[in-house]
């Protein structure tokens, strides 16, 4: 079974965080839907996540990861030494989303926004599921 990242698309750090998966994940592991789309929305109310919820997440084997968990079971499929961050787990969780959410909150100042979702590129429309 695959997993899905749900991500938010209008993020520009959260658009090329997708674009460096696929590149590091070869056999296609990772779909992808934004946060935004009616697949997003549609996967957050089946999975009993809040739709205000504005983090990255991760649904694999029926399960929902959310915030530094997602980012780390995302690791843990990547290519390459990108797997070995996945250790992070042994971190308390309330430090490792300290650290997510600092950069979360700031994403936008730092990296900016776009007024709409990313068309992903015809070679990569079959690894997003709207």
């Amino acid at each position: 079974m695959k997993a899905i990242i749900l991500f938010d698309g209008i993020c520009n750090f959260c658009n090329s965080s997708v674009q460096f998966i696929i590149k590091r994940d070869p056999a296609g592991y990772f779909k992808f839907a934004s946060l935004q789309s009616d697949t997003g929305q549609q996967l957050l109310k089946r999975y009993g996540v809040s739709k205000e919820i504005d983090s990255l997440i991760v649904i694999e084997e029926q399960k929902v990861y959310i915030k530094s968990k997602a980012a780390l079971q995302i690791c843990r499929k990547l290519t390459g030494f990108w797997r070995f961050f996945s250790i992070l787990r042994v971190l308390p969780p309330i430090f490792r989303d300290f650290l997510y959410d600092m950069v979360a909150k700031n994403r936008y100042n730092w990296f900016g926004k776009s007024d709409s979702c990313m068309l992903p590129a015809a070679e990569m429309k079959k690894r997003f599921l709207d």
